[in-house]
């Protein structure tokens, strides 16, 4: 991801690591040709034009090359040129010439779209054609660039960088274009924080939830139904189901009505709603149906809506809640879908509040308080709100918008999160709070959202009946606690690293005869009471021995494993061990059902 100065405390290190790593590349490749290299969350990379494809070796031979230069304490010099003295600058190097052309008319044609990779680049305001050609240079190396860097390349820890890999980059993200050699490298103040960066990567790689997933049985995506389409196996579809069945009693307790509504819609809906104006890049192409066309639903809002516009409404009647789960599709590219978390049809625990006026500041105040209690339910606590404001393509009028994103401010600031503003980021009909959470690794993660809605309501005549007799408009809000139950899930995965809670764990309890001849009965009991007491467990009476069946369960990440010998058959006791290898000791049956009870009740 792109970074700026002003936002990342590591951008001067890692913008001067970068540079150093183009002086230790070319020392190795005179003859090389450099492209762009600027800082990225968590680290920097480089693309190169070199003779031969890059090797471990050559990443050794280049950090060794890197400490050298570092040790020389070489200034970073900042200086302005014309596009003539650019050119005789950077006459061997192509791919600079190219950059220089577009700075000597006047603009930046590698464009903003590129975000971040532009810092390699200098188009500031002033001077000839509204721009001022600038470098950095420090040592024997020199590239166009707005900076900033640090004073000087002694301040680059020696010993708190790494070169991480090299991958394929076209030119300016072009496929027409040459094919350079990335480099990627990460830079800290720090060995110790170093270390730490790399821990957190290698953890983030053990809780990968898409090889979790797999090796835990829990979902998959075949090549015959197609990419970003979920298929939810047993076991992953019993988290799925114990998560929506605690979200839904939730719902109710909470003053929520469920609904139910279809997969596809007439074209003139989608017309109504807008989302063919402002949305249709995301949505399948349509589907003919007797002669008209049909879109498979990338929201829910519209269908609610109607069930809203089913029955005359009077002030008494609101606020009205309506959720559900909601699946929709979305059209995604094949190269950004991820497993769990960007997929192409995904179930939403979506919900739309339909109130007064004077009603809707405290409706976004409940969705938010609703919000943080079920996603701390589920073991996530760790909070940042995004305030995201009126976007460049936006319906409505402008006073509505600061109106309602100062209802959304004042909900943030009573229940005391953190938060940013998203200066543009919210939708179309409306602005909206993002919440996202941080999991176990500290990662940042987008799941519940509010959004304010006063278009759909006007754009479908949306009415209620007043206290006054006369019809009046109502305002909207759209809201998701979870989000996506994929993305969710996903996260949940690598959140616990697979190892669910006792109360979301598919199995709870694996109970495992010693012997099958001589405690198979005892152990089928065991079995059954447990099953009778609510308790999700399963027997392994296979032939293996005791060790490979407690491993088993273990690399089944089962909360529990109940070992059944003859001691524990006489006493009418189990042999109680941990996942994590912990040994209990043996607890008389109904002790551990108490145990176990308590603890699911608990969600602990």
């Amino acid at each position: 991801m792109p970074v700026t100065p002003d936002k990342d405390p590591y951008y001067r290190l890692r913008h001067s690591a970068a540079h150093v790593m183009a002086q230790a590349v070319l020392e190795i490749f005179p003859e090389g040709k450099i492209a762009i290299g600027p800082p990225i969350e968590d680290g920097f990379y480089y693309d190169f034009d070199l003779p031969r494809p890059l090797t471990p070796e050559d990443l050794a031979e280049i950090e060794r090359r890197m400490r050298r230069i570092i040790g020389g304490n070489h200034p970073f010099q900042y200086r302005v040129v014309s596009a003539e003295e650019a050119r005789a600058l950077f006459k061997d190097q192509p791919y600079k010439l190219e950059l220089i052309e577009g700075l000597a008319r006047g603009a930046d044609e590698y464009g903003e779209a590129q975000a971040g990779q532009a810092s390699a680049i200098a188009a500031e305001p002033g001077g000839p054609g509204g721009v001022v050609i600038s470098t950095y240079r420090h040592d024997t190396f020199e590239d166009l660039c707005r900076g900033p860097h640090l004073e000087h390349t002694g301040q680059i820890p020696p010993d708190a960088f790494k070169l991480m890999s090299v991958a394929g980059a076209y030119w300016r993200g072009d496929s027409r274009k040459p094919m350079l050699q990335r480099i990627y490298g990460t830079a800290w103040n720090s060995k110790e924080e170093l270390e730490r960066y790399l821990w957190r990567l290698e953890e983030a790689k053990r809780r990968d939830h898409r090889k979790l997933g797999k090796d835990l049985d829990l979902f998959s995506i075949s090549d015959d139904v197609g990419p970003g389409l979920i298929l939810w196996h047993p076991k992953g579809a019993m988290i799925r189901v114990i998560a929506e069945d605690f979200s839904r009693q939730a719902h109710l307790r909470n003053g929520y009505d469920w609904v139910f509504s279809p997969h596809i819609g007439r074209a003139h809906l989608w017309e109504t709603s807008g989302h063919l104006d402002f949305y249709k890049e995301n949505m399948y192409a349509p589907m003919d149906i007797e002669g008209e066309e049909y879109y498979a639903k990338p929201m829910n809002c519209p269908f609610h809506i109607q069930i809203y516009k089913s029955h005359l409404r009077s002030y008494r009647d609101l606020p009205l809640r309506y959720a559900e789960y909601g699946t929709v599709y979305r059209y995604e590219l094949s190269g950004v879908l991820h497993g769990l978390t960007r997929v192409r049809g995904f179930t939403q625990d979506d919900a739309h509040i339909f109130c007064r006026p004077d009603q809707v500041e405290e409706e976004i105040s409940k969705a938010l308080e609703f919000s943080l209690y079920v996603l701390r339910s589920f073991g996530l606590s760790d909070f940042k709100a995004y305030l995201a404001t009126r976007p460049e393509k936006y319906v409505g009028e402008v006073a509505n918008w600061d109106k309602a994103t100062e209802a959304l401010r004042r909900a943030v600031d009573e229940h005391d999160l953190p938060y940013e503003v998203d200066e543009g980021g919210g939708a179309f009909y409306g602005p909206k709070i993002d919440l996202k959470v941080n999991d176990a690794l500290g990662r940042e993660w987008q799941l519940s959202t509010i959004q304010f809605d006063f278009n759909l309501p006007a754009r479908f005549g949306l009415e209620y009946i007043g206290e006054d007799g006369q019809p009046h408009q109502p305002y909207m809000v759209h809201r998701a606690l979870l989000g996506s139950m994929e993305r969710f899930f996903g996260v949940l995965i690598e959140h616990f690293a697979g190892a669910f809670p006792l109360w979301l764990a598919p199995v709870q309890a694996v109970v495992i005869p010693i012997s099958d001849e001589k405690h198979g009965a005892y152990g089928r009991e065991v079995t059954q009471r447990l099953a009778d007491a609510g308790l999700r467990v399963e027997l392994d009476d296979s032939k293996d021995r005791m060790q490979a069946k407690i491993r088993r369960a273990q690399l089944q990440k089962v909360p529990y494993m109940l070992i059944i010998g003859d001691k524990e058959q006489a006493a009418g006791a189990v042999a109680v061990r941990l996942r994590s290898g912990e040994d209990l000791g043996a607890l008389p049956l109904d002790a551990f059902i108490a145990r176990v009870q308590a603890e699911v009740a608990a969600r602990a």
